[in-house]
């Protein structure tokens, strides 16, 4: 019998804020986005109380290799070497020696690094399945299709369980916490990409999904309006910072303006506290430096 569950990592010591799913199938395991090695322990422990251990899975499936996706892969190598890594190929070099990606994570969160992340070791080559989109991937009985959505990462796929109808969307939907009121955008450096990004939207509602997964954080029902709303903040975001950096030649000013309008716009459906736990997940600051070289970008090709 085939079986898909949300294994909460309770990141940080917050519930809601990196879902691992953890597919299952004719005795098959397998995990779609393992989380950072900070949530290793939790995520251990999800496996045992469901009488499972990282030893019984056979896979590990990657949305994209941010270390709060994918951190921990490394790691759950060395405690089973017979683990497949699927990744795709612009992420796979950097699975394989991590330190790029390392130094590119430390210049974002400085001394946080270590604390929030946890220790990010190599992934060995033969372990790595490369994926380039289009394929599809067996887990036991279920046939799971990949479909390349960059946007948020130029190494970002979706993973489709067609039977289900769900579509495992990573960082491609936003951050949607228990399909709440809010979707918010991540939007960190370096590889944001609104042009991409609505090639990728298109993708996934063609298969006409029945829900999404989103990583932050569960199941968003209505998959054309939630995309259709998420497009509408992304540009919103886009036009937040633009104005922002146009109204002072400062970057920390404009981020502070950025942060002040992003975060009045959320207080106007969610709590304070909730607010709080949107902003902390996506990185909200970063989110403001991603769009910010998105910006840059687009106004030098278009120079």
């Amino acid at each position: 019998m085939d079986s898909t569950t949300i294994l909460d990592l309770n990141w940080m010591g917050r519930p809601r804020s990196i879902g691992a799913v953890l597919l299952e199938s004719g005795g098959h395991c397998a995990i779609l986005d393992p989380g950072p090695a900070s949530t290793l322990e939790t995520l251990r422990a999800q496996l045992q109380h469901r009488g499972l251990s990282v030893s019984d899975l056979s896979a590990l499936l990657l949305t994209h290799i941010h270390l709060d996706h994918a951190g921990a892969t490394g790691t759950l190598l060395r405690e089973n070497p017979n683990l497949r890594v699927f990744v795709h190929n612009k992420g796979a070099a950097h699975l394989a020696d991590p330190s790029k990606l390392l130094a590119s994570a430390g210049r974002l969160w400085g001394d946080d690094l270590g604390r929030l992340f946890g220790e990010t070791l190599a992934v060995p080559e033969q372990n790595i399945q490369i994926l380039e989109g289009a394929e599809t991937l067996s887990v036991g009985a279920r046939k799971m299709e990949v479909i390349y959505t960059p946007g948020h990462a130029s190494h970002h796929v979706t993973y489709f369980d067609e039977r289900e109808g769900v579509a495992f969307a990573g960082d491609t939907a936003g951050i949607r916490i228990a399909n709440g009121p809010y979707i918010m955008p991540a939007t960190p450096p370096p590889d944001i990409d609104l042009v991409v990004w609505e090639q990728s939207f298109a993708a996934i509602l063609e298969r006409q999904p029945s829900k999404l997964f989103v990583t932050h954080f569960g199941y968003a029902e209505n998959p054309a309006k939630h995309i259709a709303d998420f497009r509408e903040r992304l540009h919103l975001w886009v036009d937040i910072t633009e104005k922002a950096l146009q109204s002072s030649a400062d970057v920390e000013v404009a981020l502070q303006s950025f942060l002040q309008q992003t975060q009045a716009e959320m207080l106007k459906y969610l709590s304070v506290a909730d607010a709080e736990q949107h902003a902390f997940t996506a990185g909200l600051p970063l989110s403001f430096l991603g769009l910010a070289r998105h910006i840059r970008k687009r106004s030098a090709a278009a120079e």
